[in-house]
């Protein structure tokens, strides 16, 4: 029999599903996804974007290979709303402060919402709020952690290509103060007395801020397990009497520096609060 009038079926392997969704937080760990640029083109030919409102209209249903979450978790409603995410994803990776620590917002943690609400709103009876900021991990089993404000493009990069090629993705958490070494920074503690976190702060960013001179504030979360070892919290408390004694920092101005946008996350929460009390 010939096979010259045999058409042969087109192949078409299937491409893993991503979605993208977004709790409280900027968009700033999205527009970094679409940072990416010619590297997203590329992607979105391995994978399947599937739902990513920031990037596409066309939204389809879970549930999906990869969840990309950005956000942290400030409403009755988004606490529900993670759990039907958590139901949907595969593999679920959250991307930046807001989604791994609570974010800017979580200062709320320390302070009375309800008087905000009086204060700030004409009709507070219509806003629906928790009393704290809390990540995702409060929440839901969380695969993986992109740290940041925003996350560093690369560093996703990485994790996306590992995770598709079937490799276990390996994050960095050495403190900020290596990668400044790498780069060869000089430290802006000892030439400029500037009260750095980058000592007790995990890299990821590539020492923006010391490489312009600039302290670092914490924007990658605290180096917990880092290079001092598994479990091991950084030592936030030599730090902060340095910030204190040597840089004369006043106690209300140690409390500022861990309270930024990882402040309500391990090592530095348990710090502020130590200094809170001497204020």
């Amino acid at each position: 029999m010939s096979n010259k009038n045999r058409v042969c079926p087109i192949v078409t392997p299937v491409r893993p599903t991503l979605a993208v969704y977004k709790f409280a937080s900027c968009d700033g760990c999205q527009l970094s996804i679409l940072n990416l640029e010619d590297d997203l083109l590329a992607l979105g030919e391995t994978l399947d974007i599937a739902y990513f409102p920031e990037a596409s209209s066309e939204m389809r249903d879970g549930p999906y290979d990869i969840v990309l979450v950005e956000g942290s978790i400030t409403t009755p409603d988004d606490a529900h709303r993670i759990l039907a995410v958590r139901q949907q994803a595969k593999t679920l990776i959250t991307i930046g402060a807001c989604a791994t620590a609570g974010g800017i917002q979580a200062l709320r943690n320390w302070s009375d919402v309800e008087t905000f609400k009086q204060v700030v709103y004409p009709s507070p009876q219509y806003i629906h709020s928790l009393s704290t900021s809390t990540p995702i991990s409060d929440h839901v089993r969380v695969d993986f952690e992109l740290w940041g404000c925003p996350i560093d493009k690369g560093q996703l990069l990485r994790v996306l290509t590992d995770l598709l090629a079937g490799v276990q993705p390996r994050l960095p958490a050495d403190s900020v103060c290596l990668e400044c070494k790498r780069r060869g920074h000089v430290c802006v503690v000892v030439a400029k007395s500037l009260p750095c976190l980058g000592p007790v702060t995990r890299t990821g960013c590539g020492a923006i801020c010391p490489g312009m001179g600039r302290d670092c504030y914490g924007c990658f979360g605290p180096t917990e397990g880092g290079h001092e070892g598994p479990g091991v919290p950084p030592n936030t408390g030599s730090l902060a009497r340095q910030f204190n004694e040597e840089l004369n920092l006043i106690p209300v101005e140690v409390v500022r520096r861990f309270r930024g946008i990882n402040g309500s996350v391990g090592s530095f929460e348990r710090e502020s609060d130590v200094w809170d009390k001497k204020t």
